[in-house]
């Protein structure tokens, strides 16, 4: 049989019904109530005792007259002028005790000129400490308004649930409670995800605003634009002389300072940003105005634009033989762009060229670029200078000074410095060294700074004659060393409270230029290929080296400038500082020239160039380096092959010879006909043959080299048998032309 289970005849359940159990009552178990405290009874604390008639408080301790420790204030006796805990006090102004001395007021013995001069001190005077209880003080009240009232409330992304209480006010506890009822379990020092902070605070009607972290560098900008100005005072004025090349910049600034530095620049041109403080005399008062003088070529575009951002002044210096040219409308576009009054110096007005009707042409060239000069109704002054001649400079410092003026010059003259770089370079004996305009503060000897990529702490400080000072205030240009790095020419610099915010500042800065440089696109070898495949590019490569980094940047600029389609120029290398074994060897390794800007290579670098065979190139004028590197990329330029048309000939017979071929017996139409020349046969004006040569060219039965129109010759042509009566030759030849980068 098969195995099937037997099935029961009745079906009910296995247990018991629920229904039919009896309901037990659950007993609870908890601790039991033994007794019940009182809370324990704290007595409220003591009162000061009420003061005497004399207005003092009284003392603790010591009977009438007595020395124990009598009321400070008006008391009577032994016990006046002694303190409550037994000390001698300093007696107060007449007026009466308790009377503070702040109030001012008749009877005080205080002045307000006193009173206001000492409220400043105590302003001026505040320490680290107390910056610091009071940014807390007003922090927090600004916290607790924001969680009671609610309102708009900044914070910097990321931030924890502690720094979220911190800034709006709320508990941190109430805040972890709102995110445990939302299933996130986290604690006070857990970080807390922007949305998710927004979405809670709307509960206590706080308008959350997220802004992203600023970095050190960003704070310590910052700080100094926020800065507290508790000694402004009026300042000289920073001037700076553009103008175009050779147009007497610097001889003009030369009879200012009474020094004479034109004969000293290469090339009789300004190579390098600089700046000088330079006393002048105005009626019986002596001022000082600084003057900073740029390079007028074109190539230093980059220097001039630095100049004309940390003036007050320019003046724009245009020669009277020579009138108003492109870098002059180019420095009138810096000013403009700075938004700072401009001053013309007219130049040269001792020579021959600068007639009247001359002079009326270039204040028509002033006027069409937006400087109306005061002789036409305008607002430009125009002064009329000489420096060979020593001709209206004494007039030009006193528009200056009259310009100053106008302009309410201010700068505070405490708190720590900040200013401008306008030069950096390394210096034997002191190491890296910049040359920096104050622009703001005081600048002493020790302060942490913080300039762009350098850091450090100031060693020494030397003015524009080399002279070591301790301090310096604005606007006063020196030189300081004590950085680790070579900063760039404009780079602000800022005075911070130690070593280690400036180091992080600095950092950052450098971060922020390897990210930049890991930015660019990557060269690969199959891109590299393919750039080349399509362009057929060439490239030449340079290891420049200069003196001072502003010259770097420019001619770094200005060398990869000289660039097409078919030749690129690319530095590999630049720094400041003489030419090392390293750059040879670098410059050996990569096929490159070395290119020395007021640098040259010690012995063993000239030696080992020498054995390596690189090339060095030593330059003292900046456009020189220019040229050459034009000249050197269009020489790698593939030349332009075109073609030029010697003659033609028309075919009148043909005539067929055993083991020679076809002969064309032609008669020269124009032109010449040449044995060595390229020749195309066309058949009704349809070139049918092209780029052949002439196997035979005879006239009769001499061979020829060529053949003259009007005349007859029988031609043999290379390769081909196919002509025909009445085919027209044509003959030329290809002619190479040298291309240029434009």
């Amino acid at each position: 049989m098969m195995n099937v289970p037997t099935r029961p005849a009745v079906i009910k359940p296995a247990g018991p019904k629920i229904e039919d159990m009896k309901k037990k009552v659950i007993k609870l178990a908890g601790p039991k109530v033994i007794r019940v405290e009182a809370p324990e009874r704290i007595d409220p604390p003591r009162r000061r005792p009420p003061p005497r008639q004399g207005g003092g408080y009284q003392g603790g301790g010591g009977g009438a007259g007595g020395g124990g420790g009598g009321g400070y204030g008006a008391g009577a006796g032994p016990s006046e002028g002694r303190s409550p805990r037994g000390g001698s006090t300093r007696r107060r102004p007449q007026g009466g005790a308790g009377v503070r001395p702040s109030s001012g007021g008749a009877g005080t013995g205080w002045s307000e000129a006193d009173l206001a001069e000492r409220e400043a001190r105590l302003k001026q005077s505040g320490g680290y400490l107390q910056r610091r209880q009071n940014q807390m003080r007003s922090s927090a009240a600004a916290s607790q308004s924001a969680a009671k009232v609610g309102g708009k409330v900044s914070i910097a992304e990321p931030f924890t649930i502690k720094d979220l209480s911190a800034a709006t006010g709320v508990k941190g506890a109430d805040i972890v409670k709102k995110l445990f009822m939302q299933g996130v379990l986290s604690n006070i020092n857990s970080g807390i995800d922007s949305e998710k902070a927004q979405e809670i605070m709307i509960d206590w009607d706080i308008e959350l605003e997220v802004v992203e972290a600023k970095g050190a560098e960003e704070q310590v900008a910052e700080q100094f634009a926020e800065r507290d100005r508790k000694n402004e005072q009026a300042r000289g004025p920073i001037v700076t002389i553009l103008g175009h090349v050779d147009h007497g910049k610097t001889s003009l600034l030369d009879k200012i300072r009474k020094a004479n530095v034109a004969d000293g620049e290469a090339g009789g041109i300004t190579q390098a940003t600089s700046a000088f403080r330079v006393p002048v005399q105005t009626g019986s008062d002596e001022k000082f105005v600084t003057f900073i003088d740029t390079p007028g070529h074109e190539a230093f575009t980059a220097m001039r634009s630095r100049g004309a951002n940390v003036t007050d002044i320019v003046v724009l210096v245009v020669a009277a033989d020579d009138g108003v040219m492109p870098q002059t409308i180019e420095s009138i576009s810096h000013a403009k762009a700075a938004g700072v009054p401009i001053i013309v110096a007219l130049n040269k007005i001792d020579k021959e060229q600068a007639t009247d009707g001359n002079i009326q042409r270039i204040m028509g060239q002033l006027a069409e670029h937006g400087l109306n000069p005061v002789e036409w109704g305008g607002e430009t002054e125009v002064i009329k200078t000489s420096a060979t001649k020593d001709i209206g400079i004494q007039e030009l410092l006193e528009i200056l000074d009259l310009q100053a003026e106008i302009l309410e010059l201010k700068a505070d003259y405490s708190g720590q410095a900040q200013g401008t770089v306008i030069e950096a370079k390394p210096e034997g004996g002191r190491g890296n060294v910049a040359n920096i305009l104050v622009q703001e503060g005081e600048l002493k000897v020790g302060d942490f700074i913080v300039i762009g990529r350098a850091f450090g702490r100031v060693r020494d400080i030397t003015d524009d004659h080399g002279k070591r000072i301790k301090t310096a205030l604005p606007p006063v240009p020196v030189q300081i060393s004590g950085i680790n790095d070579l900063p760039d020419a404009g780079d602000k610099f800022y005075c911070v409270g130690s070593l280690k915010e400036a180091e992080k500042a600095a950092e950052q800065r450098r971060d922020r230029e390897r990210l930049e440089h890991l930015a660019q696109p990557k060269v690969t070898l199959d891109s590299m290929f393919s750039q080349m495949a399509n362009n057929e590019l060439k490239e030449i490569l340079v290891v420049l080296k200069a003196d001072v980094q502003g010259s770097v940047d420019v001619l770094k600029s200005e060398i990869e400038k000289v660039s097409g389609d078919e030749v690129k120029v690319r530095v590999i290398h630049y720094a400041v500082g003489g030419i090392t074994e390293s750059d040879i060897l670098l410059a050996n390794a990569s096929d490159a020239v070395i290119i020395g800007f007021n640098v040259i290579a010690n012995s063993k670098g000239r030696t080992l160039a020498e054995a390596k065979r690189v090339e060095i190139r030593n330059y003292q004028v900046i456009y020189h380096i220019v040229e050459d590197m034009r000249k050197a990329a269009e020489g790698m330029l593939a030349p332009e092959i075109r073609e030029e048309v010697l003659g033609h000939a028309e075919v009148r017979e043909v005539f067929k010879v055993s083991k020679v071929g076809a002969i064309a017996g032609c008669y020269v139409t124009d032109g010449i006909v040449k044995r060595d020349a390229f020749i195309r046969v066309t058949r009704d004006g349809v070139v049918v043959e092209n780029n052949r040569k002439l196997d035979q060219l005879k006239r009769f039965k001499d061979d020829a080299k060529e053949v003259r129109s009007n005349m007859e010759c029988g031609m043999k042509v290379a390769g081909y048998d196919d002509i025909k009566q009445g085919d027209v030759i044509e003959c030329y030849k290809s002619v190479e032309i040298a291309r240029t980068l434009d």
